[in-house]
């Protein structure tokens, strides 16, 4: 696949302060003018100011001038016009408004590996004479990248082809009549379209390094603010991942995961098509209807939204 990478994404929030200080709380570091930085990803968060909450650009790497080329010509087959400078190509999706952006970036080289945690089970002993590390931790989670936003839109099917047949992105699973989740690298998705009767962003999600550091992450931003709580501990179906979704200031929903599915052959892989809750979860509470329908959506559409704190 010509596209390697989710970059980085541009939040717009009425209240800058703070959603920037709830994203530090959560375990990214600040990095001057608005940006967030991952362990593993460096810069891939900016918060801006918006009148309503909503994602505004989202950033992939691709591997040469070619792939922006072929970029553009796939949009032009589309009817969307894009402007390339240097080494990078900017289009934008009609539906959404939304920014996208292909730069011509190097392939980050795989993070240091790190020891698979060592979990007991029935008939299989990795820890021997030693506690669980997930019950020894004492540092605060730090995210290791971004995996995917999640952008709802009032034309799926438009949005969707826009990633898709103009971007490059690959198709991973969907969920019948409402979502494609659609991937830039080996991950199963980076970015999940969301039908939704106004434009605005679900969720954005980010990897941490196992099931443990998503509790802990959790546990901490909660035990101040019960408030943030949505949905999880769960495993999704769509792309496996565990789960815990929080909500920052402005509304906007976000997620630690660990235990992706990984898409290296894109021949291999089969997308299926779900109807329903069966892609969202395999196990643990349902999703509660705010999560579906967030609580601002009839706000979001009359204009009339703003942040609540």
């Amino acid at each position: 696949m010509a596209l390697h990478r989710l970059i980085s994404i541009t939040m717009g929030v009425p209240d800058v302060a703070g959603t920037a200080a709830y994203y530090a709380d959560f375990g990214l570091a600040p990095d001057g003018d608005g940006w967030f930085a991952t362990r593993d990803g460096g810069r891939q968060l900016r918060v801006v100011h918006a009148p309503t909450r909503r994602l505004t650009e989202v950033r992939v790497g691709v591997d040469d001038p070619d792939d922006l080329a072929a970029a553009a010509h796939r949009l032009a087959r589309l009817g969307v016009p894009a402007e390339t400078a240097g080494a990078s190509l900017t289009a934008y999706d009609k539906a959404t408004g939304l920014r996208a952006v292909l730069d011509v970036a190097p392939r980050l080289a795989p993070p240091a590996a790190v020891p698979a945690t060592p979990y007991n089970g029935p008939g299989r002993v990795e820890r021997v004479g030693s506690r669980a590390p997930g019950t020894q931790r004492t540092g605060p989670v730090r995210p290791r990248k971004l995996g995917h936003a999640v952008v709802g839109t009032p034309d799926h099917d438009a949005t969707a082809a826009f990633f898709r047949d103009g971007l490059g992105f690959k198709a991973s699973d969907y969920i019948k009549d409402s979502a494609a989740f659609l991937r830039c690298s080996t991950d199963h998705h980076n970015i999940l379209v969301h039908k939704a009767p106004v434009v605005f962003l679900h969720h954005t999600s980010w990897q941490v390094d196992d099931v443990d550091d998503i509790g802990r992450g959790a546990t901490a931003m909660l035990e101040d603010h019960p408030e943030r709580h949505v949905w999880g501990l769960g495993r999704h179906h769509a792309g496996s991942n565990f789960f815990w979704y929080l909500k920052d200031p402005a509304g906007n929903f976000c997620e630690y995961y660990s235990d992706m599915d990984c898409v290296v052959d894109d021949q291999a892989w089969k997308p299926e098509v779900f109807e329903g809750a069966k892609g969202l979860f395999s196990w643990g509470p349902p999703p509660p209807p705010s999560f579906l329908e967030p609580e601002d959506l009839a706000a979001l559409m009359t204009g009339s939204h703003s942040a609540t704190g």
